[in-house]
């Protein structure tokens, strides 16, 4: 959601090229949340889903917080301030969530299993 509002806050600002950003995030969060919420991660095996939503945060995290230092300095209008400062909420939000997923890669990793931290949880 948070995503969608900076997409939103870009497309209204002098800022609108930074747009793709959010949208790309956004877009890329809807499909893991569908993918978490119609079993696709137990469906596909191959693809080590929390390391997949690991990358997703730290990137989002990186991009997020670049590009609201760009729009909060470069530009004046209030959608571009806007973006920015919901841009460095996004940035604590996805840091946060990117160390509890780590904290799940570790746990997982000392376990030195082939099965994901979902199903250790259920145990």
């Amino acid at each position: 959601v948070l995503s969608f509002i900076i997409f939103i806050c870009y497309i209204a600002s002098l800022a609108a090229s930074f747009m793709m950003a959010p949208l790309l995030e956004f877009l890329l969060a809807l499909f893991l949340f569908f993918a978490y919420a119609s079993k696709l991660n137990e469906k596909f095996k191959g693809l080590y889903w929390p390391l997949t939503d690991f990358l997703r945060c730290v990137t989002a995290a990186i991009i997020y917080f670049a590009i609201s230092i760009a729009a909060v300095s470069k530009y004046n209008d209030g959608a571009s301030k806007a973006a920015g400062v919901f841009g460095f909420i996004a940035t604590i939000v996805y840091a946060i969530d990117f160390y509890i997923t780590f904290n799940d890669l570790v746990t997982f990793l000392k376990q030195g299993s082939s099965d994901s931290p979902e199903e250790h949880k259920s145990e």
